[in-house]
């Protein structure tokens, strides 16, 4: 999926990770990733993509003042087609203590992401677009 977020209004934190290729697993199944975003979105501001398999496709938004996104998501979820919306939570690991070589940068830039249910607090509304057709 490739994902296009604009900040309508307010002010946001953006973390983003990438997970590391070949998959690295902890001994307790958490993922290694590697961090590709860590900023705050304040509103006007450009608009942001992530891309399938760079540039932070698993992204956490946290609200700083009151806020909207606009997320478009290209396609959209189908867990038939594996596009399973998924929810982690994040462990930076500045030891990164499984004994993972990192090649690649300092350890500071690297968190195990493990899957959790979805938030009872997250709250989203969705909207199918009707405009005209986009042509490629």
């Amino acid at each position: 999926m490739t994902v296009f977020s604009k900040v309508l209004y307010g002010s946001l934190h953006v973390k983003a990770y990438d997970w590391v290729e070949p998959a690295v697993l902890s001994k307790t199944k958490e993922r290694l990733a590697k961090f590709a975003v860590d900023k705050v979105l304040t509103a006007p501001c450009v608009t942001s993509v992530l891309y399938p398999n760079a540039g932070g496709n698993l992204h956490c938004f946290t609200a700083l003042t009151p806020c909207a996104v606009l997320d478009i998501l290209t396609p959209t979820y189908n867990e038939q087609a594996g596009r399973k919306c998924t929810y982690y939570h994040d462990y930076p690991d500045s030891k990164l203590s499984s004994g993972v070589e990192v090649k690649d940068g300092g350890t500071e830039e690297y968190a195990w992401l493990s899957e959790i249910e979805t938030p009872e607090d997250l709250y989203m509304r969705p909207g199918q677009y009707t405009g005209p057709a986009i042509r490629e």
